[in-house]
């Protein structure tokens, strides 16, 4: 199975609003038609769909996202309207992925940008842990881990302690997708059942400069997205894209 993920669209309700270094709608119809090339069996969106939070950003992401040849699933971030969002389309918790599955999970705080899960959303991690044994891949838009950025580190997961704390007393939790810092990111953890691989991909939209102390955008890097190849194994890549 293929899957791709995509983050931080950012888009607004005018398709020719400008970012700080492009055009958002026109980078992410690039993506997607560079996506599509790639044949995928899904698609994932790892949040911040919308800059404006409006319903018109999120119906011109779903008409682009459309144009991919296979099931599609988004969760919210930082920048997103969730009930605008869930109108355009409806959220999952969870996609079969055969041998595997996927969990989505919802991060976002209200008025913040930095995230968290809290109690209630951890239980209900549990729970849904709990009921099933196959190999789990974890999304969700804030990192649970250091990137190496002073200023993006302090806008992470608020609760990331408690969140691997979790981890710790679950087998088979293969990796973690997440989106918000605009940029590809590799990192392995490990924990009483083994390692556990931390992705993010490039955002659609601006990248942000790694391992900077305060906020800066990298006006070098191009947007892209990150192939999963899930067969016995998991490999990965991240794939650029012209903007």
């Amino acid at each position: 199975m293929r899957l791709v993920q995509i983050s931080d669209c950012h888009l607004h309700a005018d398709p020719a609003a400008r970012s700080r270094t492009g055009v958002p709608h026109r980078q992410l119809v690039r993506v997607v038609e560079a996506v599509a090339s790639w044949r995928p069996d899904m698609v994932l969106v790892t949040g911040d769909v919308s800059q404006d939070e409006t319903a018109a950003s999120y119906a011109l992401a779903r008409r682009e996202l459309d144009r991919i040849d296979c099931p599609w699933f988004w969760l919210p971030g930082n920048h997103d309207e969730p009930v605008l969002m869930a109108e355009c389309r409806a959220f999952q918790e969870s996609v079969d992925l055969g041998q595997r599955r996927l969990l989505l999970l919802d991060t976002r705080i209200p008025g913040q940008t930095h995230g968290a899960l809290g109690a209630t959303r951890l239980e209900a991690l549990a729970e849904r842990l709990a009921e099933d044994d196959r190999p789990t891949l974890i999304a969700m838009h804030h990192p649970p881990i250091s990137v190496g950025s002073r200023w993006v580190d302090a806008l992470g997961l608020a609760d990331a302690e408690a969140f691997w704390d979790l981890l710790a007393t679950h087998q088979r939790i293969e990796a973690i997708l997440c989106g918000h810092i605009h940029q590809a990111f590799e990192h392995r953890r490990t924990t009483p059942h083994g390692e556990v691989s931390i992705y993010a991909c490039p955002a659609t939209s601006d990248q942000f400069l790694p391992g900077a102390e305060t906020f800066a955008v990298d006006e070098a890097a191009w947007p892209g997205f990150r192939v999963l190849e899930l067969g016995s194994d998991l490999s990965t890549q991240v794939v650029r894209v012209e903007p």
